[in-house]
C-alpha cells in the first residue's frame, strides 16, 4: 500500500518584509499564488524512515532527516506515538533552491500522505499547526490557491481570485540560500527605518477581479534587491523577459527563479521562447494559477 500526494509550487505576487525581529525572523505580508508546477510525494511502509528523490535537480535534494518531507513524517509520528517507518519518494519537478517553495511543498505533501497512510485522522487545524512548525511556507503548500500570509508567512487568510493568471518561470544556473538573502536584506537595510509590512489593497483587488494588467502594476518583492545583490546576473534575465513583452517581471520569493506575468497562455509561450533564446537562464517553464494545494491522488 502506498499514498501519493501532488503538491504545487508557489509564486509570491507580493512579498513585503519588515525589520528583523529579536528571534531573527522577519514579519511578512506575503501574498502567495499556487501555480501548476508540481512535486509528487509517495509514501510506502518500510522498515525505517528513508527518503529518495528523482527528477530535475534531484542530486541537490538532501536524503537525510533534514529533508522537510522526512521532518514532516517524524513530526506526525511523534504526535501519534508511532514509529515513522516509511519510505518517502519525491518525484521532483519544482526547482530546487529556486524561491518557489519546492522543499516546503515536499513537507506538506509528505505530511498529508503520511496522515492518509497511517490513518491518523489529523484535523486540518492540526496539519496546519505541524506545517507551521516545519517552516514559514509549508502551510501555504498544504492550502494552495491564493492566500495572504502574515507573521513569518505561516498565518494564512485565503484570498478570492477572479480568474487565471499565466506565468513564465526562468530557472537560474545556481541556487540561492533563503537565509543568505534575508541576511543581505538586513545588510542593505542598515541605517534606515524599515516600514511595517502590509498587503497592497490594489494587488488584492487585482487578484479578486482576475485583472492581469492591474496585478502587473501592483506586484512587488522586497527581497529582490538582496537577491540581485547576491546574484547580479538575474538582472539580465529580468531584462530579457521585459523585452519579450511580459506584463511584469520579478524575482520569485528569495530567488533565484525569476517570474514573468503574461496576458494569456499564448503570450506566455512567446515570452518563454524569448527567454530560452536569451542565454540568460538554465531552463524555462510556463504555468498558470491559482491551483489547489496538496492533494491525495
Amino acid at each position: 500500500m502506498s499514498v501519493t500526494v501532488r503538491v504545487p509550487a508557489k509564486v509570491n505576487v507580493q512579498l513585503s518584509v519588515g525589520a528583523a525581529r529579536p528571534d531573527g525572523f522577519h514579519d511578512l505580508a506575503n501574498v502567495f499564488l499556487a501555480v501548476g508546477l508540481y512535486d509528487e510525494v509517495t509514501v510506502t511502509p518500510a522498515d525505517e524512515l528513508r527518503v529518495s528523490c528523482a527528477g530535475p535537480d534531484a542530486a541537490q535534494v538532501p536524503l537525510d532527516r533534514t529533508n522537510l518531507a522526512a521532518r514532516a513524517a517524524l513530526a506526525l509520528a511523534a504526535r501519534r506515538g508511532i514509529e515513522p517507518n516509511v519510505h518517502v519518494h519525491i518525484a521532483k519537478d519544482i526547482p530546487v533552491a529556486g524561491g518557489m517553495a519546492g522543499g516546503s511543498a515536499d513537507g506538506a505533501g509528505a505530511l498529508l500522505a503520511c496522515d492518509a497512510l497511517w490513518g491518523t485522522g489529523a484535523s486540518r487545524a492540526e496539519l496546519l499547526d505541524i506545517c507551521a512548525e516545519l517552516g514559514s511556507d509549508v502551510p501555504f503548500s498544504l492550502v494552495g490557491g491564493a492566500a495572504l500570509g502574515i507573521g513569518r508567512g505561516e498565518r494564512l487568510t485565503a484570498l478570492e481570485v477572479g480568474g487565471t493568471f499565466h506565468w513564465v518561470f526562468a530557472m537560474a544556473e545556481r541556487g540561492l540560500s533563503t537565509p543568505a538573502v534575508f541576511r543581505e536584506f538586513d545588510r542593505l537595510a542598515e541605517g534606515r527605518a524599515v516600514p511595517e509590512p502590509v498587503a497592497s489593497q490594489d494587488l488584492l483587488d487585482a487578484l479578486a477581479k482576475g485583472d492581469a494588467d492591474a496585478l502587473a502594476a501592483a506586484v512587488s518583492n522586497d527581497l529582490q534587491p538582496a537577491a540581485l545583490s547576491l546574484f547580479p546576473e538575474l538582472a539580465d534575465t529580468l531584462a530579457a523577459g521585459r523585452a519579450a513583452g511580459c506584463l511584469a517581471a520579478l524575482v520569485s520569493g528569495s530567488g533565484p527563479t525569476t517570474a514573468f506575468l503574461t496576458r494569456d497562455a499564448e503570450a506566455a509561450e512567446r515570452v518563454a521562447r524569448a527567454l530560452r533564446d536569451s542565454g540568460t537562464c538554465r531552463t524555462v517553464r510556463t504555468a498558470a494559477g491559482p491551483v489547489p494545494g496538496a492533494t491525495v491522488l
